[in-house]
């Protein structure tokens, strides 16, 4: 290995430059290497004193060829405080302050012998002006390489961003599409499980369904009417716990277990009960709130029995309107039945609602929920019939807090006589 006293900028960057050179290191580099030394050397050589430049050749554990250099500081020297891992070219610092660079050598160029020049004698030499143009060069084509490639690689990133946002596009429209394909499935399942529609002397009937959400058409809300041998009419209202086709398949076993039960002739008080016992053997999970209404068209007594249900609610032809309340635990629950039967009776013009929770819980309080519906009933009761349910849904839910399926379902007595009522339907 060679030593070499420097005692200026100049020589140091000459020496280092020569030897660089020698061994046909690129130009960009030599440009880091006579940097890297400079930066560590100056406050020592601007100072007035002298550092070592060691150099040589070697190997490392591959047999790579290697050329070495050291810069040696006088110990006192506050350039061994460098961060040696922050210049152009990293190097290592040894326990006696002595930095040292290894670079490896190009392959199959043989090193040739640097030659020795007095430094001072050619520090500012035209060879070394114009080996440091060429590192200058080096730097500058490395500089527009690297902008070059970050303008390239820029251009695919916009490129790929572009593409991933057209994709991401494409696979949301697609997404709603098939979200909207489902829930018109769903939709029309649904409607297609409901009752047909049921036309009775004396009665005006009109209902509103509205899901949770558009992206779930399916809950656990579900009505069933139908026309008894005797000639009422029967309806049931279920509310069945959760959202979605599992409640709805427990509304709808819960309705078909109590049209069953009706048309078999059971008493209205025992059917909540009945239902429950027929039921929850086969199934733990199933629970329902239900409500039972039956109307006869002819003198308008009305029956009710409930299970854990809201009331039914009664609007008189004076203005006002009654909740017909009725105590009782459902489906599913502990004790279930209806605790007794609640009799009374529809005048000529008497609206009588039936609902469920999501018209009087969508803002979290069930009596402000009531006293609300009370007072929507009773504004929209000289509305036509079929006009009712919708107008008081819609009035209840237009600031919501707490979203739910609601159902209303409007019964309007006219007083015009017996109905001509359908034989009755066999369960579904």
């Amino acid at each position: 290995m060679t030593r070499e006293t420097v005692r200026t900028l100049a020589a140091l960057r000459h020496t280092v430059r020569s030897i660089a050179l020698g061994h046909r290191l690129p130009a960009d580099e030599r440009a880091r290497l006579v940097q890297s030394l400079t930066e560590v050397a100056a406050p020592v050589l601007v100072g007035g004193r002298s550092v070592t430049l060691l150099s040589g050749r070697g190997t490392d554990e591959d047999g790579a060829r290697l050329l070495t250099l050291a810069l040696r500081l006088p110990r006192q020297a506050s350039g061994a405080a460098v961060a040696t891992d922050r210049l152009p070219l990293s190097a290592q610092t040894r326990s006696d302050g002595t930095v040292v660079w290894h670079l490896p050598l190009p392959e199959g160029q043989p090193a040739s012998r640097p030659q020795a020049t007095p430094a001072a004698a050619t520090r500012n030499s035209a060879a070394d002006i114009a080996l440091l143009e060429e590192e200058l060069r080096a730097a500058l084509a490395r500089a527009d390489a690297l902008a070059d490639e970050h303008r390239r690689l820029k251009d695919e990133l916009a490129e790929t961003n572009s593409g991933v946002l057209a994709l991401y596009v494409q696979l949301e429209e697609r997404d709603e599409q098939l979200r909207t394909a489902h829930g018109r499935t769903l939709r029309a399942l649904e409607d297609a499980l409901r009752p047909r529609p049921l036309h009775v002397d004396g009665l005006e009937l009109a209902v509103h369904y509205a899901p949770a959400s558009d992206e779930a058409p399916t809950g656990g809300d579900l009505y069933d009417w139908f026309t008894l041998p005797d000639g009422t009419v029967h309806f049931t209202v279920v509310d069945a716990l959760g959202h979605g086709i599992t409640s709805t398949r427990t509304a709808l076993t819960v309705t078909h277990a109590v049209r069953t039960l009706a048309l078999e002739g059971h008493p209205l008080e025992s059917i909540v009960a009945r239902t429950d016992g027929i039921l929850t053997p086969f199934d733990q999970s199933v629970m329902a709130t239900l409500l039972l209404a039956r109307l006869d068209p002819a003198d308008g007594r009305l029956d009710l029995a409930n299970g854990s249900h809201p009331p039914a609610l009664l609007a008189h032809g004076d203005g006002t309107a009654t909740y017909l309340e009725v105590r009782g635990r459902g489906v599913g629950f502990p004790l279930p039945g209806s605790e007794r039967v609640l009799s009374t009776r529809l005048e000529p013009d008497d609206v009588l609602l039936l609902y469920t929770d999501g018209l009087t819980e969508s803002r979290r309080d069930p009596c402000e929920g009531e006293a609300r519906l009370k007072d929507a009933l009773c504004r929209h009761r000289a509305q036509p019939t079929e006009r009712i349910p919708g107008l008081v849904a819609e009035e209840l839910v237009s600031d919501v807090l707490h979203r739910d399926d609601t159902l209303a379902i409007a019964v309007r007595r006219t007083g015009e006589g017996r109905q001509l009522h359908h034989p009755p339907e066999p369960p579904k």
